[in-house]
């Protein structure tokens, strides 16, 4: 069988029936060996048998969620290629040629775009249409240097074979993205089909939530970027502390009028310290989920955990730390040079913060090589770089 055109289904009954006769419509028009399955995440209202007298095959999913319910479609489908749409007749399951076309063409995966295709009136609220989908999809396009332009778009394609082995999971909303973020992640080929989204012709409220399934699909987008969540902004807190504090090493240093002295400089400290934590996080994160086969191994993973080696850890760590000590045993001779008594802080805060903050910095570091080591994703059993 060539094609299955897959519908969530959660009580849509007053547009099940609708969906599957345009569906059919299709197959039948365009001579195409497939099917129509709904995948039932627990309808209530009738809407699984009604799908089954309109002519789909039915199955149910027993866990609840818009994810669930298509990883169960996708694993019950029996054509080579799936297109999924929502139930909810927004998308016109008899317009579906241009992505058999792209399927057929060796993409892996096309996602319909409603912006470039056409959003009728009153079908998408203005928060998701002007802020929500706008901000979510550049964030998955800079996080994961992905040409799709709309990540959120329910109408989509698939080489089922392919996407078996994608390793899907998330239950909820998020899945959209889950898609789409590791298709790319995994090298696929994908395409854009415009898509026109039409008004829902149901009454009852969508199941989707604005503020929860938004903050969800980001979470998900950050999760699977350790770059853009820990390691950029831990190497430009890095960056600002260390240069802060180097301004600050000999005096106060004065900007538009405004004074910075050692008080801006603990802060700068705090900086580094943070900093090199989220790096570590971020390397954590890294090599974490590529032992979960959520991320893959990537070339600069294998690059690093080459050169980065336990005992080049720790001597990174020591480094540090004997500088930490340096700048703490001059600082005391410095007091002992006054028969220890009281001392300028403005002066031996100047020495303190740097000497806590590579201190600091090198434990963090030794024991960071210890834990990366203990996780190795080299060891036996674990994935081969």
């Amino acid at each position: 069988m060539e094609l299955t055109i897959l519908m969530p289904c959660l009580n849509e009954v007053e547009t099940i029936a609708t969906c599957i006769h345009k569906a059919r419509d299709f197959l039948h028009r365009t001579n195409i060996d497939g099917e129509v399955l709904v995948a039932d995440n627990g309808s209530v209202d009738g809407s699984a048998e009604l799908a089954f007298a309109a002519g789909a095959r039915v199955v149910r999913i027993a866990h609840k969620g818009y994810g669930n319910a298509l990883i169960g479609g996708i694993s019950a489908a029996q054509g080579r290629f799936v297109i999924m749409a929502d139930a909810d007749d927004s998308y016109d399951f008899s317009q579906l040629g241009a992505f058999v076309e792209s399927l057929r063409n060796g993409n892996m995966m096309v996602v319909g775009n409603r912006f470039r295709g056409g959003i009728r009136s009153g079908a998408m609220p203005l928060l998701h249409r002007y802020v929500g989908n706008p901000l979510l999809s550049f964030a998955g396009r800079l996080f994961f240097s992905s040409g799709i332009g709309d990540f959120h778009c329910g109408l989509r394609g698939v080489d089922r074979a392919a996407a078996l082995q994608l390793g899907l999971q998330a239950p909820g909303m998020e899945f959209a993205s889950e898609m789409i973020v590791k298709a790319t992640l995994a090298g696929w080929r994908l395409a854009e089909v415009p898509t026109v989204l039409s008004r829902a012709g149901r009454s009852r409220a969508p199941h989707l939530r604005s503020w929860h399934d938004g903050w969800r699909h980001l979470s998900f987008l950050l999760m699977m970027s350790p770059r853009w969540l820990m390691l950029y902004p831990g190497a430009f807190l890095i960056v600002i502390g260390v240069i802060t504090q180097i301004a600050i090493a000999r005096g106060p240093i004065f900007v538009a009028g405004v004074g910075f002295d050692i008080h801006t400089m603990l802060y700068a400290g705090g900086a580094v310290i943070l900093g090199i934590q989220l790096i570590l996080f971020s390397l954590l994160a890294r090599t974490i989920g590529v032992l979960k086969n959520v991320l893959p191994m990537s070339q600069p993973l294998v690059r690093f955990l080459r050169a980065f080696t336990l005992e080049r850890g720790i001597l990174l760590g020591v480094i540090l730390g004997a500088c930490g000590f340096g700048l703490a045993a001059y600082s005391i001779m410095s007091w002992a040079q006054v028969r220890l008594a009281a001392l300028d802080p403005a002066v031996v805060m100047r020495v303190a913060i740097p000497s806590v903050t590579l201190m600091v910095a090198g434990a963090e570091i030794i024991f960071s090589s210890f834990l990366l080591r203990f996780i190795d994703v080299r060891a036996p059993g674990a994935c081969d770089p």
